[in-house]
């Protein structure tokens, strides 16, 4: 596709996937706090038109009212003349054995009394609501009644729009050439293998659905959102055209020859997914499982559409000063590469925490990182460690997305209590990295003097209190202009608006680009493009990332449907023992599936396991998460390596390859081992430790 501007300075891939999905991520925020808007508009409303001395609220001022069609003034005793009259009628024989009681005038005249006061309030209450009704009032509730029709329209077609925007940023995604690999594709045979692998894996994904599309049908159940079954065969109908096509041209720039054992490595996490789940259920004839499967994503639409917006605000996040700006408060004291990086690493916990997933952090922030611990001395594979793990440490802190997920689908735990227990796991494993990196040091701790980096530090902390000031307005602005404070269900919603705000500022804020020998010293480019170049890199973080979660469920499908868990017995009668299997199982789950998927599978599988054999619910949960994240960073996929490799560059990780080619397997392979070690260290303790405090 042509990726030269064709239009007002456009490419082709901007005016049809990027200002799409832009409107669908805004929708989605206009969606998400519609709630809150709504409800102050409708206290708005009340203030400024409700009139309590009248008896008027504004909730009654929002349609127009239909005038009342009886008589107030209707004549009470002609009325029970003619009902009179009507009971008295001459009846024949049979009616009159099933007569009722003699007629009581009095209380026919009572009721017609009271019908006719009833009456005249409700003509009363016409006149005085319909006076009430002014042009302003019209003007207001035709605005605040047509948000809520948006609000409304877009609660009900969450899944539409979500699936909406995975089809284009899939789409997009595969005509890149961007989707997740061990490693990337360069030469002709990588090239091959890969758009083959691509094709089979969107082949078993079209058929699949089309065989689900026909159960639906022939079920005869009405079904909801027809517009999902044509999505998703459109989806992988154009998936698989652009991957037979990219079959038959590689790109020019491939390198001639290659092996079909490293090509194997180039096969796409989504491809292999696709075919291992697909073929499963093709041998146990279950032609519709891949796609029942993939529609627990629209089941979980809400969550899946908070992800899309956190990994919108990292790609915000990068396209700003402050990671950089943060780290000129920290230069200054010279800190050890370890010492630097410990630092790193508890600053880092945040943002991952506000993102919702550590690899958004790692793809936001991770070049600026790596940049920064390899400057201060530290060896090329350490800095590749810190970079993968700058977002593994932070999942366990309030308000990520993960723990928000766990506790919706278990009612045995809480996210205050998750988040309680989440600091405390958080400060284990990060000592645990300072601990293991200080030994492992091959140069003693150094420190500037205070006298000298204390006012460097602080005139450093200048330049970053404006986005300290902007992120604390946006804040308030929502607590109290909105009645709705930051927390683990507001945050997807609070931070765009935030990182909005902060891009804007920083673009206006950037010093004009000058000329140093002739060349740019600084690309300043303008909001609007910033805003741009983020919602590109989203676009294909959402169609890598999402899409490999949602196969990743079916994974689980195939894993559950394989009896494995089944053959776990449900009481192991020691603890311990149960303790020891369970974190192996999870370990497991966590190498070859995303936290997302793998928190659905075991919630529903494992989950009960634990609790029958007297596993706290909190202590098994933080055991869960900790695991997942040894698995994000452990092999076969690794996917957090994955992508502080993406960031880093094939080049720099070919110089980390080279610079320690000639020491110890320990430092050949510390971007590895490093990470594994202090997450495994701190997923024993994590498991055992809490048992002897209640187990003995």
């Amino acid at each position: 596709m042509n990726n030269k501007p064709v239009f007002l300075n456009r490419t082709w891939l901007e005016w049809f996937s990027s200002l799409p999905v832009f409107v669908l991520l805004m929708l989605t925020l206009i969606i998400g706090t519609g709630e809150m808007i709504h409800g102050q508009l409708l206290r708005m409303g009340e203030k400024i038109f409700g009139d309590p001395a009248a008896g008027v609220q504004y909730f009654m001022l929002r349609a127009d009212m239909a005038m009342p069609t009886c008589d107030p003034n209707a004549d009470v005793e002609a009325l029970l003349q003619q009902r009179l009259a009507k009971t008295n009628a001459p009846t024949n024989d049979i009616d009159s054995i099933f007569a009722d009681d003699p007629v009581d005038p009095n209380a026919i005249r009572q009721s017609l009394t009271m019908a006719r006061t009833l009456c005249g309030e409700k003509v009363k209450a016409y006149h005085n609501i319909t006076q009430h009704i002014t042009p302003f009032v019209k003007a207001y509730r035709t605005f605040e009644t047509a948000f809520f029709a948006v609000f409304k329209f877009g609660t009900e077609n969450r899944s539409v729009i979500l699936l909406w925007m995975v089809a284009i940023a899939a789409t997009t995604t595969t005509l890149g050439l961007h989707h997740i690999a061990l490693r990337p594709p360069s030469t002709r045979t990588d090239f091959k293998v890969y758009s083959t692998a691509m094709l089979i894996g969107n082949m078993l994904l079209l058929a699949s659905s089309l065989a689900y599309w026909k159960l639906q049908v022939s079920s005869g159940i009405p079904i909801d959102h027809p517009i999902i079954n044509y999505l998703w065969v459109i989806l992988f109908a154009v998936a698989a055209l652009v991957s037979a096509k990219q079959l038959f041209t590689p790109p020019k720039d491939a390198i001639a020859g290659g092996s079909i054992g490293m090509a194997l490595l180039s096969v796409p996490l989504y491809a292999f997914m696709a075919m291992i789940s697909g073929f499963n259920f093709l041998l146990q004839q279950h032609y519709a499982g891949l796609a029942i499967y993939l529609g627990q994503m629209m089941e979980l639409s809400g969550v899946f559409l908070n992800l899309a917006l956190y990994i919108w605000v990292g790609m915000l996040l990068k396209q700003t000063r402050v990671v950089d700006l943060f780290l000129n408060i920290v230069r200054p004291w010279k800190f050890s590469p370890e010492v630097l990086t410990y630092i790193i690493l508890v600053a880092a916990a945040i943002p991952t925490a506000y993102t919702g997933a550590s690899g958004i952090f790692v793809i936001a922030a991770g070049a600026v990182i790596y940049r920064e611990v390899y400057a201060s001395g530290a060896r090329r594979q350490y800095a590749l460690a810190a970079t993968a793990m700058s977002g593994s440490l932070g999942v366990v802190l309030s308000p990520c997305l993960l723990v928000v997920v766990i506790a919706a689908l278990n009612k045995e735990v809480t996210t205050s209590l998750l988040y309680g227990w989440g600091v405390k796991v958080f400060f284990l494993t990060s000592t645990l990295f300072l601990m293991t990196s200080l030994i492992i040091a091959k140069e003693k701790f150094k420190l500037a003097k205070i006298s000298d980096a204390l006012p460097l530090s602080a005139q450093a902390f200048v330049p970053v209190s404006p986005y300290i000031v902007i992120t604390f307005t946006v804040v308030v602005v929502y607590r109290y202009l909105l009645d709705t404070k930051l927390d683990e269900f507001t945050a997807p919603m609070i931070l765009p608006f935030i990182m909005l705000a902060v891009v804007a500022f920083d673009k206006i804020r950037r010093a004009p680009r000058v000329l140093v020998e002739g060349e740019v010293a600084e690309r300043r480019i303008g909001f609007e493009e910033g805003i741009r170049t983020a919602t590109n890199d989203t676009i294909g973080h959402i169609g890598a990332l999402i899409m490999l979660m949602a196969l990743s469920v079916s994974v689980g499908g195939v894993i559950e449907r394989s009896g494995i868990m089944d053959n776990v017995p449900e009481t192991f009668g020691n603890i311990w023992l149960a303790v020891t299997l369970l974190v192996g199982l999870l370990v497991f789950v966590g190498m070859v599936m995303d936290p997302f998927g793998a928190v659905i599978l075991v919630s529903a599988t494992v989950a009960p396991i634990a609790y029958k054999n007297g596993i706290d619910p909190i202590h098994f949960w933080m055991i869960v998460l900790t695991a997942f994240e040894l698995g994000y960073l452990s092999p076969p996929v690794a996917l957090n390596q994955l992508l502080a490799r993406q960031v880093v560059g094939e080049k720099e990780m070919a110089a980390a390859d080279a610079e320690v080619s000639h020491l110890s397997f320990y430092y050949k392979y510390e971007r590895w081992l490093l990470p594994v070690m202090v997450m495994a260290v701190g997923l024993v303790l994590v498991a055992y430790g809490p048992l002897f405090f209640y187990a003995i």
